[in-house]
Parts: structure tokens; C-alpha cells; sequence
């Protein structure tokens, strides 16, 4: 009799190795262990690791240690192939392999891209200095300590929204003097209202951070190849030893476009997470997914768990969308809003404000459905806000701002 010859296991190939992308591979081990060979591509040397507590570490609360999520030890554990510190620079989709930045060629028969997305960098005059970077990767906050143990004193923030916020409390925290720049008129100006964001500048200038709105950066300036000061379009100049640019993200669709897929904005997927080619699935910030780009965590971990259950064959896992809110810890003063918080025609606006005790609180609704929510100060309600928008809340409309009582308890 002929021995008959064990089955190939499907081959499944991660491009990226962060959050969105670990927290697919953990659902998808829970639900089938043993159904793919799994190889993963990661730029960054490391495991995966929680980058929204990079600010605890550039501030010196945590350490690297205490934010990994997987340790290269999990993966192989688990039997996947890790290949950290290696980015990948093609995919051949006619031979459905892709191509390493070392030149070896992998082939797959289902393939994940969670490229993720990149920190845009203002193109200004001396960008390209040293101590001149952005706020993203556990190297970024390695170089701000680095400068921060080789003496520098002086730091300029540049964006004023979550990440600006963040990487300015951590330089404060590291005893730095710290100026934060702002081109709009109020911090947080996305997630924010202004009486919201005037509670919020209240407390970052009671850290010691100061706060230039309605501020334009039109060049850095340097003395012997390193950044010196910055100077802004109205002719003042910052002195600064260390520049941070926290000007948004743009999702990471090279590699994507260069293969042909369907790129707009973001890699353009749909309710199952597939590309334009069905081979190929994508999740995180590098996705657009109904002309919509995520950078949000609870969208991604949603997205995490349909691509898992249609790798696993539950093809009725679908991703429809979710409302985003945005909630902001790490300064010191909580911060949640969610959902469209604009007043407009038809819209009734409820709101509480107490400056004195630094609590603000605001409720859009219209035709008795709940729209939107800012929160400042107080945002223990935040979770149960967030499940209510969308809903008719008009039988609570009186006892709204202040919750069930099981809650605001």
C-alpha cells in the first residue's frame, strides 16, 4: 500500500506585526490552533507590544517590559515563524508570495497586511536635523530618553491633538521644559469642543507645559547638524534641543498599491475585510473600510476578531462600521468623546459645565436619539454614553446627563 502523504496545512503570511495584527493572531490560534502555518514580517525588532502605553514609558512610569503584549517567545510558542526587524518590500500576487528587505521570497495562500500607518512629518526648513522626529515606536520614545539622558532640557511639541498631548506630558514628566504648538484654535480640536478644550489647556498648564495656539511652524533651526530652535510664521523663535511632530498619521499603503490592490485613502476592504483580491485580507490603520480609516483601538480590535473568525471559515463574521471615541488618560485629567458632538438645526444640545471643578459635560441629541458626547474631568459614563449613541433616549432625556443610577453610583 502507498503511505498516504499528510496534508499541507494552508499558509497564512502576517505583513506587520502590531497590535491590530496580534490580536488577530490570538483570536484565530483560540479558534483554530493548528489550521494555518503562520509566518509574521515585522518591522520593528521586537514581539508585539500595547503602543498606546508608549507615553507611561517616555514619561518613566512603565518600562518596555511592562507594554509587551507577546513576547518572541509566544510566537514560538504557538509555532508561528517571527521574522522581527525584517519589513517586507513586494507582493507577488501572480505567484502569491511576497519579497523580504533581504531578498527571500515566501509564499502564501492567504495573506494578512496590517502595514498600519506612519506619522506624517511636516516638510518644513531643517526637518531633516537631528533631535527633529515623531512619536510612534518604542525607537522614537528610546531616542527621546537617549536625549533626555544626554542633557537636553528644551523640547517643542508640534500638534496639539492626543499624541501631542501625550508626548508633551511625558517630556514634562522627564523634567523637561516642554512648549507645545498648536495651529488651530483650541487642543484636541477633532475630539473637542471649545469649552471642553479650555477645561483641558487649564490643567496642561497647570503641569508646566506651555500651550502657542493658533501657532504656525514655518522652520527648524540648527547649529551643527542638530535642531537649535523653531521658528514660527509670526518671526518667533522657540528655542529647542528636542522637536517632536505629532501631525496625525496616514495609513500605510505602499506596499498595497504597489501590488495593485484598490488604495484610496486607506487599503480599500470590504465588510469581510477583503481587498480587492480575495486572497488577501487587511485589518487596522492601513484599511479604509466604507470610505472610513480607523486609528482607534476598539474599531481595530473589531476588525481583529471578523478577520480571525473568516480565516477560521465563519464567513458570516462581518466588520459593518463602529462609532469612534477618543479617551485621554494620560495627562492627568480624563477626557472621553465620541460620536458628532456639533451642534446644528435641529439639534438639541444639553451640557453641564463647572469650571471650578473642572468638569464639563455635553450631550448632542436630535429627534431623541443620542448623537454625540463630549466629556471632561467626570467620564466614568463614557462606556455607557458611547452604547447609547445612535439610540432613541428619549424616555431618559431628564435624567440623561447624569446616567442610570447603577452607574453613576
Amino acid at each position: 500500500m502507498t503511505a498516504l502523504q499528510p496534508t499541507r496545512r494552508p499558509r497564512l503570511v502576517v505583513i506587520g506585526n502590531g497590535m491590530a495584527a496580534g490580536r488577530a493572531l490570538e483570536e484565530l490560534i483560540r479558534l483554530v490552533p493548528t489550521r494555518y502555518q503562520i509566518t509574521v514580517f515585522g518591522a520593528e525588532p521586537h514581539g508585539n507590544y500595547n503602543r498606546i502605553q508608549l507615553s507611561p514609558v517616555l514619561a518613566g512610569d512603565k518600562t518596555l517590559a511592562e507594554i509587551m503584549l507577546n513576547e518572541r517567545a509566544w510566537y514560538t510558542e504557538q509555532g508561528i515563524e517571527l521574522h522581527a526587524g525584517l519589513s517586507v518590500t513586494a507582493i507577488d500576487r501572480d505567484q502569491r508570495q511576497i519579497i523580504a528587505a533581504d531578498g527571500r521570497s515566501t509564499p502564501y495562500d492567504v495573506l494578512l497586511l496590517a502595514t498600519g500607518a506612519r506619522p506624517r512629518r511636516l516638510s518644513l526648513p531643517g526637518a531633516g536635523l537631528a533631535g527633529v522626529q515623531t512619536f510612534r515606536t518604542i525607537g522614537d520614545v528610546s531616542q527621546m530618553l537617549a536625549a533626555v539622558q544626554a542633557g537636553c532640557r528644551q523640547a517643542v511639541v508640534i500638534g496639539g491633538g492626543l499624541l501631542g498631548l501625550e508626548a508633551a506630558y511625558g517630556l514634562r514628566q522627564q523634567g523637561l521644559d516642554v512648549q507645545l504648538i498648536h495651529l488651530k484654535s483650541h487642543l484636541m480640536d477633532r475630539q473637542l469642543d471649545a469649552p471642553a478644550a479650555q477645561l483641558l489647556l487649564r490643567h496642561v498648564q497647570a503641569l508646566g507645559i506651555q500651550v502657542e495656539l493658533q501657532a504656525e511652524s514655518e522652520a527648524l533651526l540648527g547649529e551643527n547638524g542638530r535642531v537649535r530652535a523653531l521658528r514660527l510664521q509670526d518671526g518667533r523663535i522657540l528655542p529647542a534641543e528636542l522637536v517632536v511632530m505629532t501631525a496625525g498619521i496616514q495609513p500605510s499603503t505602499e506596499l498595497a498599491q504597489a501590488a495593485g490592490l484598490i488604495v484610496e485613502r486607506g487599503v480599500v476592504v470590504n465588510d469581510k475585510l477583503q481587498t480587492s483580491d480575495p486572497h488577501i485580507y487587511a485589518l487596522g490603520e492601513c484599511v479604509q473600510h466604507r470610505g472610513i480609516c480607523y486609528g482607534l483601538v476598539a474599531p481595530l480590535w473589531q476588525q481583529a476578531k471578523v478577520v480571525a473568525e473568516q480565516l477560521a471559515g465563519r464567513q458570516t463574521a462581518q466588520f459593518t462600521g463602529t462609532i469612534p471615541a477618543t479617551t485621554l488618560k494620560v495627562t492627568g485629567v480624563d477626557v472621553f468623546s465620541g460620536g458628532d458632538f456639533h451642534a446644528g438645526p435641529g439639534r438639541e444640545v444639553l451640557t453641564l459645565n463647572d469650571p471650578q471643578a473642572g468638569i464639563y459635560k455635553k450631550l448632542v441629541l436630535q429627534q431623541g436619539r443620542l448623537l454625540g458626547v463630549v466629556l471632561v474631568g467626570d467620564t466614568r459614563l463614557g462606556p455607557w454614553y458611547l452604547a447609547q449613541l445612535g439610540q432613541d433616549v428619549s424616555t431618559l432625556r431628564d435624567d440623561l446627563m447624569f446616567g442610570p443610577l447603577d452607574v453613576a453610583a
